[in-house]
Order: C-alpha cells, then structure tokens, then sequence
C-alpha cells in the first residue's frame, strides 16, 4: 500500500508542477528525473513499517527553509527574485525542505541560461539544505558559477561565506565576507546584517584562537 501512496503521490506532484505551475515543457524531464530520484531514495531507506524516529517538527524546518529562500531573494541584484518559473516552483519546493526535488528544477534554468547567477546561487542553497549544512564539491562548484556568471551579486559571497564558516573553514568564510563588505553599497539593505555577522565571526575566531587556559597545579 505504501508504495501505491509514494506513486500517488509523485503522479500528483508532477502534475502540480506541470499543470498547475506552468513548467515549460523543456523541463518535464528535469522534473520527472527529480522525481524520481525521491522515489529511488525511498526504496532504498523508506521502512514504512517501522516506528518514527525523533526529528525536527515540520513546521519548524519549513521555517528555516523559508528563511534560507527568503535571504537568497533580498540578495538578488535587482532587489527582487528571479521571476523565472524554473526558479519560483524550486523555491515553492524549498520552502517546504524538498531540496532535492528543488535542485533537480532549478536545473531547468541553468539549462536554458548557464549564466543565469541567481538560478546557479539557489542550486548552491538547495544543495546545503540537501546535505544539512555540509559544503559539498558539489555547492561549492555552484556558488563559483554563480559568481562567475555576476561578479557583482553579493549573494555568492555571502551563501558561500557562510557556508565555508559553518563547515568550520572560518578564515576562508571571513575573507569572504570582508571583501563583500567592500563591495557592498553604503545603501545596501544587507549591509548592516553582515557587518554584525562579521563581527560574530571575528569573536568567535578570537575565542578560538585563546590559548587554553593553565590547568591548576596538582595539590
């Protein structure tokens, strides 16, 4: 019954994103092979007989991927999402932690305009949710094409610093962030958030580059 369910449920999606989206039809293939690729990874680890493991509440991680989408959009070079379709149906799929189905969309954009920054940095950010927070070659090769495609988007700077300092790669994060804040307009909306993630990052660093403390001397 189960995977009469998972089938229902892929043939549906599918649909949604056909019909109710307005996917370009260049792109049913990429869907299709998102798709199935969700259904590949529940054959593989889907024990629907088993009892639930303890997780994140669902409404907590949709939050945080509503965040991570959100931050992506207030760094789009002209102040707004890319209004693309490939990219608005990835994000619809992000929010709701499908970052593997996401990806395998927002490929469609990439197809259509390799140079497209915007599609290239939202890859990168799927691809972090994805692996929960590990920088794989994988993102890290996206964020390089989506400052390639744009050197003037902040974005890839900022997703990639942050990325390099979560993976504990915080000098590599921090020279990131500090030639953005170069770069960045005086008018910049972003500005003052990063300025304050720079001064976290450097506490942090200074904390721990301390030397330990002296143990007590035996008594």
């Amino acid at each position: 019954m189960g995977w009469v369910l998972v089938g229902a449920l892929a043939a549906l999606v599918f649909a949604a994103l056909v019909w109710g989206f307005k996917a370009p039809r260049k792109g049913w293939e990429a869907i299709g092979a998102a798709l199935m690729l969700g259904v590949a990874g529940y054959a593989l680890q889907g024990s629907p007989a088993q009892p639930g493991a303890p997780k994140l509440p669902a409404a907590q991680t949709r939050e945080g991927a509503a965040a991570l989408v959100a931050a992506r959009q207030e760094l789009a070079r002209d102040g707004a999402a890319n209004a693309s379709s490939w990219v608005m149906i990835s994000d619809a799929l992000a929010r709701n932690g499908q970052y593997s189905d996401a990806a395998g969309v927002v490929l469609g954009a990439i197809e259509k305009d390799p140079k497209n920054a915007d599609a290239w940095l939202a890859l990168g950010n799927y691809l972090m949710g994805h692996t929960e927070g590990v920088l794989s070659p994988a993102a890290l090769y996206a964020y390089s094409r989506a400052a390639a495609a744009d050197p003037q988007h902040p974005g890839p700077a900022f997703f990639q610093g942050l990325a390099l300092a979560q993976n504990g790669r915080f000098a590599e994060g921090r020279a990131l962030w500090a030639d953005l804040l170069v770069r960045a307009p005086k008018d910049a909306p972003w500005r003052a958030d990063l300025v304050d993630r720079l001064v976290r990052l450097d506490a942090f660093i200074a904390a721990q580059d301390k030397p330990a403390a002296a143990a007590p001397a035996a008594r």
